[in-house]
């Protein structure tokens, strides 16, 4: 078989790109709810164990942006850039210096992450008890940043399933590991829910670790289909490693700061809720309603977009390689595509949660199922921010770089 033939049965088609992330994307929250309903309605957990988990989660989840949300979406236009016109090295090239850069990144994020867990949780997040999740969240930092750089890499070659299996993994290893982890660190701790906090995010952090693992022995498993590519290579264009790291900065940085806003938001209110309730309420009472909005809340309006963005993953290589080609009438296709099914993903969801909040909470969270005027409230978001994922997270990127 020609070796142009072998390289195309390497790739994969938009829809199916599509189709295989989406069919993750879904398993991985249903994986993410069924760990939080344990957690949720596990004694001695609640909304207060997931009130210390949700504000500690939401520091991590901001260094996670500025180190690793972007990073995927910019390797994967500027390497599919690179292989439409046939230059297999360059895209190499730009592989190898990303994951050096965003290597010492995350490996900084980490060490903030963990020598700053006190001074976050008891004066930032007026959650003493948060210190410790936070130290078991800090290694998890790093690992994202560079499996996002390798993800990035493959869905630029268009070889979606690799990242829809490296997620999926992750969230199969997270659901287990949260179970068994919570479990014995509740018997070492005599159900302690300061330390079950702790169990379950140290739990993310390890299956962090194994999704890398996973991306790591399938990139070593393809070294010598690579090292032919490169071998074989035309237009080759070098570049300096400063105009690369560049590039990748100047696609990454735009996405980065919107998802950064939104992170920003849900550290606000980390920092404040707890701070303002305990004015009216208990301490405990104040953590256990943060819990409601910053865990159960955001676990369920999550599930929307986290299907929404097997779209803009599998819509970044597709334009760039079309961008690339000059084949606008494929561009406008897709894209076209992209944001009607958006919109057919955000409104159903956005009305159902709002007319049956208190009965999916009832159902969910038997155990635990106040808050549903805060579902209600927060589900007018859907909508909107399923737009915003897909034009800003895709085509609006595409076409600035």
């Amino acid at each position: 078989m020609p070796k142009k033939e072998k390289k195309k049965l390497a790739k994969e088609g938009f829809m199916q790109g599509v189709m295989t992330l989406m069919f993750s994307q879904v398993l991985i929250k249903v994986l993410g709810l069924v760990y939080t309903m344990y957690l949720t309605n596990r004694e001695n957990f609640g909304d207060r164990g997931n009130g210390i988990t949700a504000g500690a989660y939401q520091i991590y989840a901001l260094l996670l942006t500025i180190s690793s949300i972007g990073v995927p979406n910019a390797i994967s236009k500027l390497v599919s850039e690179r292989i439409a016109v046939g230059d297999n090295k360059g895209a190499n090239r730009i592989f190898k210096i990303a994951f050096a850069t965003y290597a010492l990144i995350g490996l900084v994020g980490s060490m903030l992450l963990f020598f700053g867990a006190k001074v976050i949780a008891v004066y930032w997040l007026q959650v003493p008890e948060a210190e410790m999740t936070l130290v078991a969240l800090s290694p998890a930092v790093f690992f994202v940043s560079i499996a996002s750089v390798m993800r990035g890499y493959f869905n630029g070659r268009q070889i979606l399933t690799v990242t829809a299996r490296s997620q999926t993994l992750e969230q199969v290893f997270k659901t287990l590991l949260t179970v068994i982890v919570v479990e014995i660190v509740a018997m070492l701790s005599h159900a302690s829910t300061e330390w079950m906090a702790a169990g379950a995010n140290l739990a993310t952090a390890l299956s962090t670790f194994l999704g890398f693992g996973y991306l790591y022995l399938y990139y070593k498993s393809q070294r010598k289909v690579i090292a032919n590519e490169i071998k074989n290579t035309t237009n080759y264009q070098y570049e300096r490693v400063k105009d690369i790291v560049k590039k990748i900065l100047l696609v990454s940085i735009p996405i980065a700061l919107t998802a950064i806003m939104s992170s920003l938001n849900k550290n606000i209110d980390s920092f404040t809720v707890v701070r303002g309730l305990k004015t009216f309420m208990t301490e405990t009472e104040a953590t256990e309603q943060y819990g409601i909005l910053g865990w159960k809340v955001d676990t369920l309006t999550s599930l929307p977009l986290s299907i929404n963005i097997a779209f803009a993953t599998a819509l970044v290589p597709a334009i760039s390689a079309a961008k690339a080609k000059k084949d606008k009438k494929t561009i406008k296709k897709r894209t076209s595509f992209s944001l009607l099914t958006s919109m057919l993903i955000g409104l159903p969801c956005t009305v159902g949660m709002m007319i049956f909040a208190q009965q999916i909470l009832t159902l969910l969270y038997p155990n635990a199922n106040e808050g549903a005027l805060v579902l209600q409230i927060s589900s007018l978001t859907i909508i909107f921010t399923i737009l915003d994922q897909t034009i800003n997270r895709s085509t609006a990127r595409v076409w600035k770089a």
